[in-house]
């Protein structure tokens, strides 16, 4: 990648000139890279819309999606789109600003929802659950007005991860955010193209290019949050295992149906030997056995 003042979007103009800043931003385009090609996100000829909250991973996201899309190698147009949902306080002018600097097409909604989820959620309790609902189902509509075939988010290996372990611990379910899917309706797709980006990775890019960061007060201001419970439980295995996130995330590449317990997935009852055998050719992976 140049940096030469004529050869570099907007976005990245006064980047760091560091060999650790390089290195990083190289690691970040890579891995996006990879997790769109990898699960098959490109559609030529395709429009995203690429969902901008004003935090760290979504400026991100934006950056290199139009790294990618100025060298050529994402040939989809893009439109930023920041929905302001009526949080009190929240800055309405910086992400527009910011966005008309930068030269990105975007689309900026104004939706009163934060009323609606301060009425509905009794004191105490979380509100992620209705107010991101309410959130995409903005975020779908807009994509459909705005000729999108995509909604892009800007989830990254830890929310990943932090998804996986809160079904497991509260839902009783292997499951997590996927990196494609398709919406209730069919006819839209939600990508996360940061998959395979670290978020320590997010927060280093973002603080060194110096975006304007906008907190989010509704959810961040709640103790006790069980995918902050979970950070904590993962921040404490990667401080005394370094490397022990990566390997959890690789695990969720790597399932084996055959030896987890769901009948819905593996035919169990239609398990049969081919022959008899004299020694044992068992292929269950506990060593207690």
């Amino acid at each position: 990648m140049l940096d030469k003042a004529d050869d570099i979007h907007p976005l990245f103009h006064g980047a760091p000139k560091t060999t650790e800043f390089r290195k990083l931003r190289k690691r970040i385009v890579q891995h996006t890279r990879e997790a769109i090609e990898q699960y098959g996100m490109i559609e030529k000829g395709a429009r995203w819309l690429v969902c901008l909250s004003g935090g760290k991973d979504s400026y991100t996201l934006l950056a290199v999606l139009h790294e990618l899309q100025w060298r050529g190698l994402l040939p989809v147009e893009l439109l930023a789109c920041n929905l302001d949902q009526g949080q009190p306080g929240f800055p309405a002018t910086v992400l527009p600003e910011f966005l008309e600097k930068m030269g990105v097409p975007h689309r900026i909604e104004y939706q009163d929802t934060y009323s609606i989820v301060m009425d509905k959620i009794p004191q105490g309790r979380t509100f992620c659950a209705l107010c991101s609902r309410l959130r995409r189902g903005n975020l779908y509509r807009i994509a459909r007005e705005e000729g999108c075939s995509a909604v892009v988010l800007g989830h990254h290996r830890d929310d990943i991860l932090e998804t996986f372990f809160m079904n497991l611990f509260h839902g009783a379910r292997l499951a997590t955010m996927p990196p494609k899917l398709v919406n209730e309706d069919g006819d839209l797709f939600v990508y996360r193209p940061l998959a395979h980006v670290a978020e320590a990775d997010c927060e280093k890019f973002a603080a060194s290019m110096g975006y304007p960061i906008i907190p989010c007060d509704l959810c961040g201001s709640q103790d006790g949050l069980q995918r902050q419970q979970v950070k904590a439980i993962l921040d404490g295995w990667e401080a005394s295992h370094p490397g022990r996130r990566q390997k959890m995330f690789r695990a969720l590449m790597n399932t084996r149906p055959s030896h987890l317990l769901d009948p819905k997935i593996f035919d169990f009852q239609g398990l049969f030997r081919t022959a008899p055998t004299d020694g044992d050719n068992s292929t269950d992976t506990d060593p207690r056995d």
